[in-house]
């Protein structure tokens, strides 16, 4: 019976340790988009930092939202929303690299 409690709570932690990469990279994808997202709005410094965090922020919220809000933010300035949506699969990509490396 140990073995078996073992091996759930083996799982249980592989879980949440998957969870909290994830979690992780989600976050470094928003604040990679909101600053690739400043860039193009034209914000610099500490306004870009601001931005980048603001989506960060809706990203804690609902993940879809940071997405959402970058396309709508950038649809003004003629990006159209299948650009950022590649931009975030590109970034998710490179985000859940750097968490896995460390």
């Amino acid at each position: 019976m140990d073995s078996l409690n073992d091996r759930r709570d083996a799982f249980e932690n592989k879980f949440a340790h998957d969870e909290t990469l994830r979690f992780r990279a989600i976050a470094r994808r928003n604040r990679l988009l909101g600053a690739w997202a400043a860039y193009h709005l034209g914000h610099e410094g500490e306004v870009a930092e601001a931005y980048a965090e603001s989506i960060v922020q809706a990203g804690v919220v609902d993940p879809v939202r940071a997405v959402s809000r970058v396309s709508d933010d950038l649809s003004a300035r003629g990006i159209e929303g299948r650009v950022v949506l590649a931009k975030a699969e590109e970034l998710l990509a490179a985000a859940s690299e750097e968490v896995r490396n460390g």
